[in-house]
């Protein structure tokens, strides 16, 4: 029979030791096992868009958000609100630097009246590079350092990343089609940024209007033409509805893309993960956002000549051979009078001829492509 082994019959000096060392051992133990991690409060950030809630453009801004938001797993969490719910969409970089709100999702273009070189990255032709190669040149060529040195020059309190690359944008949509140059003379027109020089040169009447008030301001007679920027934009915002006519490629906007903001103060506060978060966060929206538009703004010029009764006409050559030639003006006169925009328009240049000259030698001719696939189901675009 096997003894039990029965502390009760050991000396009370031997249990007390054993108890006391049982004590010590738990003790260590429980400092050796990792705490539970507890639910911390998530850091909230209001942002602002410069968008109505309905446009495919706040939707943008939504998606950046939710990816920020999945990808901190809730620590951070951005809520976007649409234009106008805190500022004017025009307001958005003050709000921003002085705080009023955390971040914004928008276009550089409607920071202009504050330093003209801004609008470089979102008005004019580029000199024939695409949004996604300005990207690179933001991003490689020295673009977002010349950025941080304009936002320095105007007191603005923000970190900028730039994101969504836009295909080039229509001339605009008019009462009738624009055939020549001449057609283009007192025309009150809608537009923003630089591209208020390049068409007040060409001889419109320009009146720069957020998104959510072009429409109302056509149908009311007091635009005779606007641009804004893409199918599904324009149609959910009611062009259909005041005008039947639009015209396809323009100079004036040939390379667009959106600008995420943040209140440095706010920004350089956080923790450098969820910075890292944010800035992959930026690129991975910007590409997802470029695959979206392909797929919507493709239903959407469908479905505006199938269902909505809307003519597209190709720009013609020789009012885009004038636009370049008003450019070339627009720039030299800028850049006499402000230094960072000459020191950024030839950043810009310099990277753009080495870059078109790669494209172009590059890569084939769509039109080739889908004129042998297609052509015979679709012609493109008449002439005016």
């Amino acid at each position: 029979m096997k003894q039990r082994n029965d502390d009760s019959k050991k000396p009370a000096s031997t249990r007390r030791k054993f108890l006391g060392t049982a004590a010590a051992g738990t003790a260590g133990a429980t400092l050796a096992v990792p705490m539970i991690a507890t639910a911390q409060t998530p850091k909230q950030m209001r942002f602002q868009s410069t968008w109505p809630s309905k446009d495919i453009f706040h939707e943008y801004a939504l998606d950046f958000a939710k990816k920020v938001n999945d990808m901190t797993g809730g620590e951070l969490k951005i809520e976007v609100l649409p234009a106008g719910a805190v500022v004017p969409a025009f307001g958005l970089l003050d709000a921003v630097s002085k705080g009023t709100l955390d971040g914004g999702h928008g276009v550089m273009g409607y920071n202009y009246g504050k330093q003209s070189a801004i609008a470089l990255w979102t008005s004019g032709p580029a000199y024939g590079m695409d949004a996604n190669m300005v990207l690179a040149w933001h991003k490689y060529g020295g673009g977002k350092q010349l950025l941080a040195e304009l936002y320095k020059s105007i007191g603005a309190n923000v970190v900028s990343f730039l994101t969504g690359p836009m295909p080039t944008q229509p001339l605009g949509w008019f009462k009738k089609p624009i055939s020549k140059v001449d057609d283009l003379k007192g025309l009150k027109f809608r537009t923003n940024g630089l591209a208020i020089d390049m068409f007040t040169a060409m001889g419109a009447a320009v009146n720069a209007l957020p998104a959510g008030e072009i429409v109302p301001a056509m149908d009311r007679g007091l635009l005779d033409g606007a641009e804004f920027n893409n199918a599904s934009s324009d149609r959910v915002l009611g062009f259909p509805d005041v005008s039947k006519i639009c015209m396809l490629q323009s100079f004036h906007q040939s390379s667009e893309q959106f600008e995420i903001t943040f209140n440095k103060t706010k920004y350089d506060a956080l923790p450098a993960k969820m910075k890292a978060i944010i800035e992959n966060a930026v690129e991975a929206a910007s590409a997802d956002m470029s695959w979206k538009a392909v797929d919507r703004y493709s239903k959407d010029y469908a479905g505006m000549q199938a269902q909505n009764g809307v003519k597209f006409y190709k720009t013609p050559d020789s009012v885009l051979q004038a636009q370049l030639a008003v450019w070339d003006q627009v720039v030299a006169k800028k850049g006499a009078d402000n230094p960072l925009f000459k020191k950024v328009e030839a950043s810009m240049r310099a990277f753009a001829e080495r870059a078109m000259k790669w494209d172009m030698d590059t890569n084939n001719p769509r039109r080739m492509a889908y004129n042998h696939y297609f052509g015979r189901k679709g012609a493109p675009p008449k002439k005016a």
